[in-house]
């Protein structure tokens, strides 16, 4: 009885510590956010960092986003076009695939696209530098690290996912009209017209909104968890890995809770 006395006390004791423990980081990311913000607006500004990071996230995520979107519109249009035929309604295929590029799949499948190639890469390179010391002597130097490091990444993500999903959201429906019309055999005018018809401001404004928070999810959470990389170059692997996750999990969950209450 005192054995599993104690042993039970160990268990609660340990998932009391993780709790504590998920909580402090929890608190120090969302910190560390805030910070990044303030400093994007306070001297000296590092414009030079913020384009190298527009260049960085932008430019070298735009061919695997092109083929996103792409093929993304082309399986949706097919299995939708399925679907509909069984009512005699193919004809709206088009506008119910810009729809849900515009909304859903443009914004999440970009972000996660580019969590997998950009967010890993700033996980890595912030985690090289903490465990080499050289956020160590920035900071010998008197310079801000968040200025330095988190600022110009996390107003790249925001500035650049947008962008990005927008060329998703096209290319999405470029290989929709390349199913539908040229494959299927929908009337281009009408595949056009009702894209016109479903398509709604508010749905490119809500998918615009999911690309920043998105955008924001992805470059911190990178930042944050290879500035916070311990153990070498076994922890900047640890660090790199639970970034990817982790901004992944995140985004799929703001997805869910902007939608909730956009609709509400």
């Amino acid at each position: 009885m005192m054995q599993l006395a104690q042993f039970l006390t160990a268990s609660i004791e340990r998932m009391g510590a993780g709790a504590i423990t998920s909580v402090n980081g929890v608190g120090r990311c969302g910190i560390q956010f805030g910070q990044a913000l303030v400093w994007a607006f306070r001297p000296p500004f590092r414009v030079r960092l913020l384009l190298k990071q527009l260049e960085f996230i932008g430019n070298k995520s735009l061919g695997v986003v092109i083929l996103t979107g792409l093929f993304t519109g082309m399986v949706m249009t097919f299995q939708t076009y399925r679907a509909l035929r069984d009512f005699s309604s193919e004809s709206i295929v088009g506008g119910l695939v810009a729809v849900s590029m515009v909304r859903e799949l443009g914004p999440v499948l970009s972000s996660l696209m580019v969590n997998a190639r950009a967010g890993s890469a700033v996980a890595a390179e912030m985690g090289s530098m903490k465990v080499t010391e050289q956020i160590d002597a920035l900071m010998a130097l008197s310079v801000n690290p968040i200025q330095y490091l988190f600022t110009p990444r996390v107003l790249a993500g925001m500035i650049m996912l947008p962008l990005l999903t927008a060329i998703a959201d096209l290319m999405g429906i470029v290989g929709g009209y390349m199913v539908g019309v040229r494959l299927l055999g929908v009337d281009p005018g009408i595949f056009f017209a009702k894209i016109i018809d479903f398509l709604k401001f508010g749905d490119i404004a809500q998918g615009s909104v999911k690309a920043v928070v998105f955008g924001a999810i992805l470059t911190h959470i990178g930042a944050y968890k290879g500035f916070n990389a311990t153990g070498g170059a076994e922890g900047v692997g640890r660090a790199t890995t639970e970034a990817v996750v982790m901004s992944a999990v995140l985004i799929l969950f703001s997805d869910y809770l902007i939608t909730v209450f956009w609709q509400s």
